[in-house]
């Protein structure tokens, strides 16, 4: 399985988690939630679902709204799946979050992490925050160094480019560095509107309220809003 439709699965498994969904609503939370899916198909997803089918951790119910149970006399197709949670998925997708590799720190994988932080343990968020921190501090000094190195042989616009890539890394460290001092505060964050982020409290405590460093955050690594 590669890295990126291992990324799909966690996330759709998360997604799950909150309440079963069609197809087209999975879909579409994944692209509206979750920038680093923006780039993901159907033909992407489906076999993603298929797999997860397989191995157990997701249902197919017939769809039982009243929209639903017309679709198939008034259109002449049949009514949506319902993909649905298992026991065996909400524990596998428990399972994988509470893990704290190196992968939980790389630039996709860090974004769809984040984005069920609200279902996440304070210790984990932890230490997937200061890993993350760690990661892009290292980032950063190589980038200086090969700035340093480089410079007198760059033209204008290179070195340009270069700068913007560091002072990118500088902001997210710097947004780190405050969600990491609210994490240790313990200030919790408060409930997402309906219908908004994967995000939502849970009994093994939320997040804090995410500290605003002026007014606005660095895009979380993988967005790819334009």
């Amino acid at each position: 399985m590669s890295r990126r439709s291992g990324i799909l699965e966690f996330a759709v498994l998360g997604l799950l988690r909150e309440s079963p969904m069609h197809g087209y609503e999975l879909r579409k939370r994944l692209n509206t939630s979750l920038g680093v899916f923006r780039a993901f198909s159907y033909g992407t997803l489906y076999p993603c679902l298929k797999t997860l089918l397989a191995n157990g951790w997701l249902i197919e119910e017939p769809g039982s709204t009243s929209e639903d149970a017309l679709a198939a006399p008034l259109a002449g197709r049949r009514a949506k799946i319902v993909y649905r949670l298992t026991a065996e998925g909400k524990e596998h997708f428990e399972e994988l979050l509470s893990q704290t590799g190196p992968d939980a720190y790389e630039d996709e994988h860090f974004a769809a992490r984040f984005a069920f932080f609200g279902q996440t343990s304070r210790d984990v968020r932890m230490r997937v925050l200061e890993g993350r921190r760690s990661r892009l501090e290292e980032r950063l000094e190589k980038m200086r160094a090969s700035l340093a190195r480089t410079r007198e042989r760059l033209d204008d616009y290179t070195l340009e480019l270069q700068r913007h890539g560091m002072e990118s890394v500088e902001r997210e460290v710097r947004w780190l560095n405050e969600l990491i001092e609210s994490e240790r505060a313990g200030r919790d964050m408060k409930s997402p509107v309906s219908g908004g982020s994967a995000q939502q409290n849970t009994t093994n405590g939320a997040t804090g309220n995410l500290p605003r460093s002026g007014e606005t955050r660095p895009d979380l690594p993988g967005d790819t809003t334009t």
